[in-house]
């Protein structure tokens, strides 16, 4: 059996959410919306409005909560995070997802740790509870031993699989900080929904409590949403992150 200490396994505290092919524009915006009174006009992409005139359009669009002409711009990203988060993600069923499959890959000894910025007591009630810094003797508790345990689950696992047993089910005695990666398509509408629920931001106008790590990859996307398609992003920001 393999000495736990001898593994070499990664720790990280971090989430990595990368642009993998894009379909994202404002313009895709305003025509969609414009074929409601254009007709097959619309289709021909001529008529080019000025850029007040489509801030005006999306503006309207996500004021109004006509979601539908934001649902022809898509993103793709490549995204890891810990299973937790993904069984976190998953929950929102406006969006496609291929993740790795633990069946048929011995998966990679990569687990989640948190850092020191991760605050750790929780006060107060349900839904009206926040979460404060940890003691330094906490932050050493949850470092130390999520490291020591993850790395002892790790050798089990390997063990596991040198006794051919099948990889589906050696996976079972695996925590749930381990990495997983997935693409993630979704379109526009779609993403706004997901950062109105998973990104905590004082000028909300619904307030959301998300756990930190499924925001760190919310984070992630509104940086990519900020900058494909700013106008959509602006009207959305303008209007209290209420997603259309």
């Amino acid at each position: 059996m393999i000495n736990p200490m001898e593994l070499q396994v990664q720790y990280r505290s971090d989430m990595t959410v990368e642009l993998v092919k894009h379909s994202a524009s404002d313009l895709d915006v305003m025509w969609a919306a414009r074929v409601s009174t254009n007709g097959e006009r619309a289709n021909k992409k001529a008529d080019i409005a000025s850029d007040s005139e489509v801030f005006g359009l999306i503006n309207f669009l996500m004021r109004e909560r006509h979601g539908t002409p934001f649902e022809h711009s898509t993103f793709t990203f490549f995204v890891s995070a810990p299973i937790f988060v993904w069984r976190e993600h998953m929950r929102h069923r406006i969006s496609s997802y291929s993740e790795e499959s633990g069946r048929y890959r011995q998966l990679n000894p990569v687990f989640y740790v948190p850092d020191e910025n991760r605050n750790l007591q929780q006060q107060g009630k349900p839904g009206q509870y926040v979460f404060v810094p940890g003691t330094y003797q906490q932050q050493m508790h949850v470092q130390v031993r999520t490291k020591e345990l993850s790395r002892i689950a790790y050798v089990e696992y390997q063990s596991m699989l040198r006794d051919g047993i099948a990889r589906e089910v050696a996976r079972m005695v695996l925590p749930v900080n381990i990495y997983s990666s997935a693409y993630v398509t979704m379109n526009a509408r779609a993403l706004m929904n997901f950062l109105s629920l998973r990104v905590k931001d004082p000028t909300s106008h619904f307030p959301s409590y998300p756990q930190r790590e499924i925001e760190m990859v919310a984070e992630g996307y509104e940086r990519i949403f900020a900058d494909l398609m700013p106008v959509t992003y602006e009207a959305f920001l303008n209007n209290d992150r209420v997603a259309p």
